[in-house]
């Protein structure tokens, strides 16, 4: 199993310092969550039958015609992979952009797919090539920032479309860039779009995603994800997430300033880095010590390893975090 961010448990142990004393940096989830409300008492009891409500919402907030609720994105980035094998009869040639969140490729190279690991500036390419089947990529980049202009994505869609071909955008943080969103096309052939509730909403304990894509792929996502994936509790309280406007519009000018300052703090301490408006990112030439005097101050970021390496940080969730952010980079700024 891959590492991921949000992992306390693994930092209370290795540090000896209590989860409750830590303030988690390490993912790029909204700090302050939609205040969900309370589920009724049957979405407990019963089984969750598929929600119009939810479908509606959903469809109204990402401007998709269609949309298949998902028990999270990842469950659909496991999937897709096998589906598209199952439907081949063979593995498929896949470029996927680097660095990504490493879900992607190993998902891909696990199910047996010839992989290719491309560089954003190289995607182009790639894809005019004769060796790309699928396109795998995150827009905004998770956990660069870097976006992709939505023609060259619907380009590369239908390229690869006419060759049978997939192109799948995670745009998983594309709730605070909508107008770079590819949602609305996402029943053109060959693009596949996924959405988390979890990112913006800070509902990654909801385990809701929605993918969109032509019918017939949703179709056949649904049937190898089979009944209840989405249970009644998460089903009630995305659907109320996803059609409360104020609250949306409010939140966004909130994390759009607040990725600003996050940004600015670095760039006050020699740190020249990128991102999103709920995280930003830098290749750190020293990331693991970095890693580990963020920690010894009780503060868990993200830590990369794989290629250049590098350091991601989310947003602390109140003005005690920025302080104790502030001061701990001060610390890192006056080291030696």
């Amino acid at each position: 199993m891959l590492e991921h961010g949000g992992n306390l448990n693994e930092a209370a142990r290795h540090y000896g310092r209590p989860r409750s004393e830590w303030l988690d940096l390490s993912t790029g989830i909204n700090p302050r969550p939609y205040p969900a409300p309370v589920p009724s008492p049957d979405a407990w009891h019963r089984l969750p039958e598929p929600s119009h409500a939810l479908q509606q919402a959903a469809c109204a907030y990402y401007g998709a015609p269609r949309l298949l609720a998902v028990a999270g994105t990842q469950a659909a980035i496991q999937a897709l992979p096998q589906l598209r094998l199952q439907q081949q009869g063979r593995p498929s040639q896949v470029v996927v952009a680097a660095p990504i969140y490493a879900e992607h490729a190993h998902c891909w190279r696990r199910a047996g797919h010839d992989l290719r690991e491309v560089p954003y500036d190289d995607l182009d390419e790639a894809v005019r090539g004769s060796h790309c089947e699928v396109l795998v990529l995150c827009n905004p980049n998770n956990p660069t920032g870097a976006m992709v202009a939505p023609e060259d994505v619907l380009r590369w869609a239908s390229l690869l479309a006419r060759r049978g071909g997939w192109l799948v955008v995670d745009e998983a943080f594309g709730d605070t860039v909508q107008a770079h969103s590819v949602a609305a096309h996402c029943d053109q052939p060959g693009l596949i779009v996924l959405r988390s509730v979890g990112k913006f909403f800070g509902l990654a304990g909801l385990r809701l995603g929605f993918v969109g894509a032509a019918p017939a792929v949703l179709d056949a996502l649904a049937d190898w994800l089979g009944p209840w994936s989405i249970s009644g509790p998460a089903q009630q309280i995305g659907s109320a997430a996803l059609g409360d406007r104020p609250w949306q519009a409010a939140t966004l000018q909130t994390l759009l300033a607040e990725g600003a300052r996050l940004q600015a703090l670095l760039a006050q301490h020699g740190i020249r880095a990128s991102g999103t408006a709920l995280f930003q990112w830098w290749p750190e030439p020293e990331a693991q010590a970095f890693h580990a005097a963020m920690a010894r101050a009780g503060i868990w970021v993200r830590l990369f390893t794989r290629g250049a390496g590098g350091i991601r940080l989310g947003l602390p969730p109140d003005e005690a975090g920025w302080s104790r952010l502030q001061e701990a980079l001060n610390t890192w700024s006056q080291r030696g």
